[in-house]
């Protein structure tokens, strides 16, 4: 969540932590909604999820990190691995992995019906 608000309050340093680099106003404008949309929302999820010990609120963060690792997959088999590009994967498959168990060991909690 923290990186999140980074992006909103200051993207160009946050940006850099990740090896991203806007270019001019709308690319600005592009990090500030995108990443902290992603961030801020995929966190919220996460530990809304885990404190309330509900699966059903950990498939939308858990599709975005899949997400996210299927295109970073796709851009190493398309254009080659960088230095360092299997952190991030490592990074997001685990957040995959966790909210999966997750997902499965706690009950799900739904109007009208439960999982």
């Amino acid at each position: 969540m923290v990186l999140g608000f980074g992006f909103l309050i200051n993207p160009v340093s946050s940006g850099a932590q990740l090896g991203v680099a806007a270019q001019g106003a709308a690319g600005l404008s592009t990090m500030r909604a995108d990443f902290t949309a992603f961030f801020v929302i995929s966190a919220a999820f996460m530990v809304f999820g885990a404190w309330r010990r509900q699966g059903n609120l950990l498939v939308a963060p858990l599709g975005l990190f899949l997400v996210a690792f299927t295109g970073r997959l796709v851009d190493a088999l398309v254009s080659g691995p960088y230095p360092g590009f299997a952190l991030p994967m490592a990074y997001e498959m685990g957040h995959v992995a966790v909210m999966g168990l997750a997902i499965n060991l706690w009950p799900w909690r739904a109007s009208g019906g439960s999982r």
